[in-house]
């Protein structure tokens, strides 16, 4: 550091001093950061709830719409209207279910896992925790969990590219070609694919900063309950993460249910988690009741 202040590098690598203006705005900015972090971690639960039982939740028959086995290695698409929910099933224990969504009236809003991470302050998404719009809006509320937390929004799926890396062979089904096809299903095109969300994808960061999978944290008969805040398209893929650690190609079939979820109570625990999701909440009505979607 030289007496002008601290030294940074250009986009050229070159080493530049900051003036005494910039250091404060670095210091101010910084300063806001941890009141806003500060804030939004004073705000939430101290602790979420527990996971729910497997032999827990059950779905009343007369709330269900639709059930659709997905086989490993392949993909499913559908609309799902507001309140209704969707419940992605770990039948066997080795499935791992990669989502993509989007508003159905305007598929240039969709899902933004970045967003979903930072404004929860959060990057283990459970019971109690939200799903992000790139708009700043809700798209999901998660309201059942049996993993407590065993899923990936960090990493992003598996493309051909990982799986020969993994397998050696170019042959096998992977998550970014099935949203491609998905995609195109939906009226879409492969410029409306972005990063997914992985479910029944044990991974967490270690100390380093490093990816680390979790074999023990998945297991078969897990399941969770995805209800849908605004009309979404949805696209999953059933496919392995690319941190899997299996050298076989093992992708079990997953079970998806769609039903009529209950009613949303004011005390709605996703509604209520932390300041964050209860602004996200408000983008949501705000919109809603000024668009034709109410």
């Amino acid at each position: 550091m030289s007496r002008d202040g601290p030294a940074c590098l250009s986009e050229k690598g070159q080493t530049m001093i900051l003036t005494t203006e910039q250091q404060a705005e670095v210091a101010a900015n910084r300063k806001r950061y941890e009141e806003l972090k500060a804030a939004g971690q004073g705000h939430a639960p101290r602790a979420l709830p527990s996971p729910t039982p497997r032999d827990g939740a059950a779905i009343a028959t007369s709330a269900i719409i639709h059930r659709e086995i997905i086989p490993g290695g392949w993909y499913w698409t559908t609309r799902l209207n507001r309140g209704e929910a969707l419940r992605l099933v770990n039948t066997d224990g080795t499935s791992c279910i990669s989502l993509l969504a989007w508003r159905a009236a305007d598929a240039s809003e969709r899902l933004n896992h970045a967003d979903t991470i930072k404004v929860q302050w959060a990057a283990t998404l459970r019971k109690g925790r939200v799903i992000l719009s790139d708009m700043g809006r809700v798209l999901f509320s998660i309201v059942e969990d049996t993993t407590g937390g065993a899923h990936d929004a960090l990493a992003g799926g598996s493309t051909a590219t990982t799986n020969e890396a993994r397998y050696h062979t170019t042959t096998l089904r992977n998550t970014r070609d099935n949203f491609i096809l998905a995609a195109g299903k939906l009226g879409l095109d492969r410029r409306d694919v972005h990063p997914c969300i992985s479910f029944f994808a044990p991974v967490h960061v270690d100390a380093e900063g490093r990816f680390q999978w979790d074999a023990g944290h998945r297991q078969a008969g897990d399941f969770i309950d995805l209800r849908a805040e605004m009309d979404v398209l949805v696209a999953l893929s059933n496919c392995p993460h690319p941190l899997d650690p299996s050298p076989a190609y093992t992708s079990g079939s997953a079970e998806i249910v769609r039903y009529r979820a209950e009613s949303i109570r004011r005390d709605d625990l996703c509604r209520t988690a932390s300041a964050e999701a209860a602004r996200a909440f408000e983008n949501n009505a705000f919109f809603l009741n000024s668009s034709a979607e109410a």
